[in-house]
């Protein structure tokens, strides 16, 4: 991770306000008038998340009072950057994921929500929860447990339950699902290790553990745990191998 992601992340976007100037004033808005990361991202996902009867300035201030409360937060947020641009081939710039990555604008708007949860505060949390469903196509329960250096790919169609905890250095695709099985009620949901790589499509359902370094093939369907460093696809899910790879999400190799 660069030292200073926020200094880096302003060169670039410099740079792109000289080469495309037709982005100048959207650029300015949400980077170069800020003096701080989080400044910039609470500006940028209040404007993403605002509504008719909850406006910008208003879901601003809630996500600063946040950041002022968990000053230590901002560096999951530097960590997810660096996820994004050291796995995503798409992702040119340490300003991409900030700028333009509804994965990455979902995540973090969970964190504001999680931190809102924490604090007791549950029906702004399930508020922030359905404003990032409705706009971003993602829907993560600010109850659930994420660790930080994540990638959420392509994001659309992700769902997270209320008890699911999700380790550090993970890489989800789009349209995956960590759910219950019925109408179960207390510890219900999975348990994914550090460095797990779970592919476009895969349904994780129950509270099973996906073991550190394991891989989910897409579409597959886990209903049991998954032994760490092992590879498993199909449905219902079934080990067919190992990954080369400690850490396949860093990798990001979804072949089988």
């Amino acid at each position: 991770m660069p030292e200073n992601i926020w200094s880096v992340i302003r060169a670039e976007v410099g740079d792109t306000v000289e080469s495309e100037p037709i982005l100048a004033h959207f650029l300015y808005a949400s980077v170069l008038e800020h003096a701080s990361l989080q400044e910039s991202l609470s500006f940028h996902l209040a404007n993403i998340l605002n509504s008719e009867t909850l406006p910008t300035i208003a879901i601003r201030e809630v996500i600063s009072e946040v950041f002022a409360l968990k000053p230590d937060l901002i560096q999951d947020v530097a960590r997810d950057i660096c996820a994004f641009k050291e796995r995503d081939p798409v992702c040119q710039a340490y300003a991409y994921p900030l700028l333009y990555f509804k994965g990455f604008h979902a995540l973090q708007s969970y964190r504001v929500a999680h931190s809102l949860w924490e604090q007791g505060r549950h029906a702004l949390a399930i508020f922030f929860q359905n404003r990032i469903s409705t706009v971003l196509a993602v829907d993560i329960h600010p109850a659930a447990s994420i660790g930080s250096g994540l990638l959420i790919d392509h994001a659309t169609g992700i769902v997270v339950g209320e008890t699911a905890v999700i380790e550090d250095d993970v890489s989800i695709l789009h349209s995956v699902t960590l759910g219950g099985t019925g109408k179960e009620c207390g510890d219900r949901h999975p348990k994914i290790g550090q460095g797990v790589l779970i592919s476009a499509g895969a349904k994780i359902l129950g509270n099973v553990r996906v073991g550190e370094g394991a891989k989910v093939g897409a579409g597959s369907v886990v209903l049991s745990d998954v032994p760490a460093h092992t590879t498993v696809a199909g449905i219902p899910a079934k080990v067919i191998g190992q990954p080369k790879e400690n850490q396949p999400a860093l990798a990001m190799n979804h072949s089988l």
